[in-house]
């Protein structure tokens, strides 16, 4: 999504450029952009009641702003429940799907959304961190995760943040998120957003709850989740102000728990206004 929204947190416009990259200025974003994952929840929630008439089709717009053309993932994982053996595998597989994923079909799938000066390409994964403080209670707060992160950088522990880099936080079992006034497994199991002059972050939840399962493994969910978030920052990285449609949110939020397996993985579908579907 933009990640960003259904429940609370959360792209006419002919394609314009930003003509200056996103580290060097602060780019104004739209009101509570959409830009969570939400939970997975029964199809038939989403069915408007009788009388109602359905929402407009999908058709995401240009809004103007950055947009990730080559992006630079690094992963951090916070807290020392990822050196435990099974939690260990997990880190290396969701490493190794950057890894895969940022050179795949999924990358070549953004393309359609290139613009003059911003042409969507394959990305890649420049390194991981495990980080055991600050200690992790039973919650933690969006701005806390931006102080982590900003603290990451200071240090020199992450890479210097450029116009392509994005940091993919990943939270340990039993730590929810506050983000926004809702909580994960609450209102939602992942998000993007950016913070600063330019620093781009996801936050992705341990799925504790089977709305952030949907019925997958842990590796499936996330690997889902994650991919979710990776389109959406890559095309709409200031929330609301890249590709963006008013009523159904970014590009993953369009398609959210629609699954297919890209080579060993399990990505979400995302939306193509070309093909006018979930792909």
């Amino acid at each position: 999504m933009n990640s960003k929204k259904k429940p609370a947190p959360k792209k006419t416009t002919r394609p314009a450029t930003a003509k200056k990259s996103a580290t060097a200025r602060k780019v104004a974003r739209m009101n509570d952009p959409i830009r969570i994952v939400p939970l997975h929840l029964p199809t038939e929630l989403y069915r408007p009641s009788a009388g109602i008439a359905a929402p407009p089709a999908a058709q995401l717009t240009y809004r103007g702003g950055p947009l990730l053309t080559a992006v630079k993932v690094f992963t951090i994982f916070w807290g020392p429940a990822w050196q435990s053996a099974a939690n260990a595998t997990l880190l290396t597989q969701i490493n190794d799907f950057f890894k895969f994923v940022l050179g795949s079909a999924l990358m070549d799938q953004l393309a359609e959304y290139s613009v003059p000066q911003q042409k969507i390409g394959h990305g890649s994964f420049i390194g991981t961190l495990t980080i055991t403080k600050p200690a992790l209670s039973s919650s933690v707060t969006d701005a806390a995760i931006q102080k982590m992160v900003r603290k990451q950088i200071s240090s020199r522990s992450v890479p210097k943040p450029d116009a392509n880099t994005l940091y993919f936080v990943y939270l340990p079992p039993g730590t929810v998120v506050v983000q926004g006034g809702s909580r994960s497994c609450q209102a939602f199991c992942g998000y993007h957003d950016t913070f600063g002059s330019g620093i781009y972050y996801a936050v992705m939840p341990f799925p504790n709850c089977a709305g952030c399962l949907g019925g997958m493994t842990n590796v499936d969910a996330l690997t889902s989740t994650s991919s979710h978030e990776l389109c959406e920052a890559i095309t709409d990285p200031v929330p609301g102000q890249g590709w963006y449609d008013d009523t159904h949110g970014e590009i993953g939020d369009i398609c959210a728990w629609q699954t297919k397996k890209l080579g060993n993985y399990t990505v979400q579908l995302e939306w193509s206004n070309n093909a006018g579907r979930c792909q």
